[in-house]
């Protein structure tokens, strides 16, 4: 028992990705019907106990009792384990359904989109009413209505941040023919309604990096959330802004704009437009690189463009010497090149990053 209580700690400080501190009204919801079947589950647990160790000890077998008397059959017991079980369904069934009905409900007009994707191995955001995109750091309003779309680039991932409530699959689409709108794609409507950071991740075995397929919401004031949109609009690029011209960053700077990175990323406010990995607009901003994998440190970023096919395998990024998934060809990059372009990436801002920027990642070795 004391082991046990030992796992019973409820604070999001020590358990981040608690389910029973929910944010929004979604979880609640989630977290009531969960609460309400195990309280019942208990009740029936104690009775049945109770009343089996009345039994075992009223009736266990004595050296002088007679032989029992045969028992054929009891109506009124019949008819109490009957009634009494299906009374209980009724009360676990009527909460379920009114829990399925307000989680399914259509997000409402003013809803904020935010559209989800899923890749082999990082979460893609999109909010195409702003016109902003972000990889696996999802910034939302306090007190404003959401609508999370969800479909996949590949396979079946399954979105889930235990705060905000939910669990739901993220499913590839189908291309459709003659530009016809492609199936229903799953959805979450929630709002969520106290400031934090809340990590999640794919809760669908989708491949050799299901684990590290990790993200981070981060809930801010509706006046931060505007201010955040139009700094990710601009690209804030504090490279910009150093002196003299031959710093590390804007060397770095520089650097990226003029290799092949530019094909897969894009960056706000530059030349940057590729759509193949993820969009780095604020990067250092984020809480980790790699959709988890390690913590967004410059020395962090440095590794991963060197290594980043050795430090999550079967990616498409190709590092400095080893190529990609599909044969993409190593960068070439070198070490000093790869030092530039991280402090170039890190010094990338938007203004509004995790309060707990270190510690949540998995933290990958590479061995050389």
């Amino acid at each position: 028992m004391l082991i046990a209580l030992g796992g019973c700690a409820l604070s999001s400080d020590k358990h981040p990705q608690t389910t029973f501190q929910p944010v929004t009204g979604f979880g609640r919801i989630i977290d009531s019907l969960f609460h309400g079947v195990f309280w019942w589950t208990m009740l029936v647990l104690v009775v049945v106990l109770v009343v089996l160790g009345y039994i075992l000890i009223r009736f266990r077998e004595r050296p002088d009792s007679p032989e029992p008397k045969p028992v054929y059959g009891n109506t009124i017991l019949e008819i109490t384990w009957t009634v009494i079980p299906s009374l209980i369904i009724v009360a676990i069934l009527i909460p379920t359904i009114r829990g399925i009905f307000a989680t399914q409900k259509a997000a409402p007009k003013d809803a904020l989109v935010v559209e989800v994707v899923g890749h082999q191995w990082w979460w893609e955001f999109k909010y195409p009413s702003l016109g902003v995109t972000t990889a696996s750091q999802l910034v939302l309003p306090v007190g404003r209505p959401l609508d999370l779309r969800l479909h996949s680039a590949d396979v079946i991932h399954s979105f889930w941040i235990p705060r905000l409530g939910g669990k739901r699959d993220v499913n590839p689409v189908r291309q459709m023919p003659n530009g016809e709108k492609p199936p229903h794609l799953n959805h979450i409507s929630l709002t969520i309604d106290s400031v934090g950071d809340y990590p999640g991740q794919c809760a669908e075995f989708c491949g050799t990096e299901h684990g590290a397929m990790r993200m981070m919401a981060i809930a801010v004031p509706p006046a931060e959330f505007e201010a955040w949109v139009q700094r990710m609009k601009a690209g804030q690029d504090s490279a910009a802004l150093l002196a003299p011209q031959d710093s590390l960053a804007l060397r770095g700077k520089r650097k990226f704009l003029s290799s092949a990175c530019i094909a897969c990323h894009s960056i706000s406010g530059t030349t940057a437009m590729g759509q193949i990995g993820p969009n780095l607009t604020a990067l250092g901003d984020r809480w980790s690189i790699g959709a988890g994998v390690l913590d967004n440190t410059p020395g962090n970023v440095a590794h991963w463009i060197l290594d980043a096919p050795e430090i999550k395998s079967g990616i498409i990024m190709p590092g400095a010497k080893v190529k990609g998934t599909g044969g993409m060809p190593p960068t070439g990059l070198s070490e000093s090149d790869a030092r530039a372009v991280a402090a170039y990436l890190s010094s990338l801002s938007a203004g509004v990053a995790p309060t707990h920027k270190t510690g949540w990642a998995i933290e990958t070795t590479v061995t050389h």
